[in-house]
Formats: structure tokens, sequence, C-alpha cells
């Protein structure tokens, strides 16, 4: 079992779903409610998201097999997808837009379903992302083991989501902004890494 590529999963999803950047916009999304409510609406938000994610990281394949989409063509496409959320992370377009859905009336949605568990937790990125890591390699341990990821993953954003009355105050804005930065760093080098990878599968380098 190569390792690195679990690590390079975790990091990735990681990075990806952003549960540090997430937690402020979870206070948005239940403004006035007590810690067992909260808790109520980040564990279904956590559940919904964790059910779309591993249909994606079971059928994705299978469904751009069946339209006609190479392996390698999606992971181009998901890298230069995850490059362009990288500078939105590094411009701060990111979490503005996550702000601007953060602040839609409780009432008129369920948060937990939208826009928490889709689009913020379950979005396009972590989406394609599923698909090219399950996509890295053949055989069911592999696929087990990045769904255990995808769930590590998960877990702390829940985490978070408890800690985030805290966490919040304690990061600030400014916080948060540097925070968000540096993972839209790491975001960039790894969805670029995507593109070499989808390249070399196309045989074009």
């Amino acid at each position: 079992m190569d390792q690195s590529l679990y690590i390079t999963a975790f990091v990735t999803l990681f990075v990806v779903i952003d549960p540090v950047g997430l937690a402020p916009i979870f206070i948005a999304l239940t403004p006035g409610m007590d810690s067992a409510q909260r808790r109520r609406i980040g564990f279904r938000a956590l559940v919904i998201a964790a059910v779309l994610l591993t249909m994606f990281g079971l059928a994705g394949e299978a469904i751009l097999s069946g339209i006609g989409i190479s392996i390698s063509a999606f992971r181009i496409a998901g890298g230069l997808l995850l490059f362009l959320t990288a500078l939105d992370m590094l411009f701060e377009r990111r979490t503005e837009r996550r702000e601007g859905q953060g602040h839609a009336d409780p009432a008129d949605h369920d948060p937990s379903v939208f826009p928490l568990a889709m689009p913020l937790l379950a979005g396009p990125g972590a989406l394609a992302t599923m698909i090219l890591l399950i996509g890295q390699q053949p055989g069911w341990g592999h696929l087990v083991l990045v769904h255990l990821v995808m769930l590590a993953v998960l877990g702390i954003a829940m985490l978070l989501f408890h800690l985030a009355t805290p966490l919040a105050r304690a990061l600030g804005r400014t916080g948060t902004m540097v925070v968000t930065r540096l993972l839209g760093m790491l975001l960039a080098a790894l969805s670029v890494q995507f593109v070499i990878d989808g390249l070399k599968g196309s045989g074009l380098v």
C-alpha cells in the first residue's frame, strides 16, 4: 500500500472541502440556535454529503465511461476545476461567495441540505475529486481506503462544527483569510499535478 497516495488524497479532500473555512459559515447558517440544534443540523448535513460523495466515488467513473469520457480527460478537467477553486481561495472570492450563501434566510431552506451539504460540503470540486482519487488505482482496497479518507475529512468537519463558535472567535476574519490562502496555494499545486497525471495517462506527455 502506497501511504503517500492516501496522504495526498486526505490533503486534497481536506483542502477542497475546507472544514476550517466552513466553521464560521456554519455559524452564519445557524443563527440563534443552541448547541444541540447545531449538532443535529451539522450531523444531517455531513450524512447527506457523505452519501453524495460516496455515490460519485462508486459510480462516477462508470457514468463517465457511459458518456464516452476517459478518466485521463476527466483528470485534466478536474485539475483545471480545482485550479479555479484555488484561485478563488487565493483571491478571497470563495469566502465571499460562501458568506453570501450563508446569509440565506433559514426559514426558506433547511441549511443542512442547502447550502451546507450541497454545495458547501459536497460541491463540484469535492465530487470531481472523489472520481479523480478513485481513478488513480484499480481495486476494491483502494476504493475503500479513499472512502475512509473522505469520511475522516467529514469527521474533522463535524468536530469543527462542534467547535465552530470558539473557533470563529479565535481565528477572526483575518485568521480565516490566512488559512484559506495557505490552503489555496496547496490546492493549486495539487490541481496542476492532476493535470500532469491526466496528460501522462492520455499519452500526450
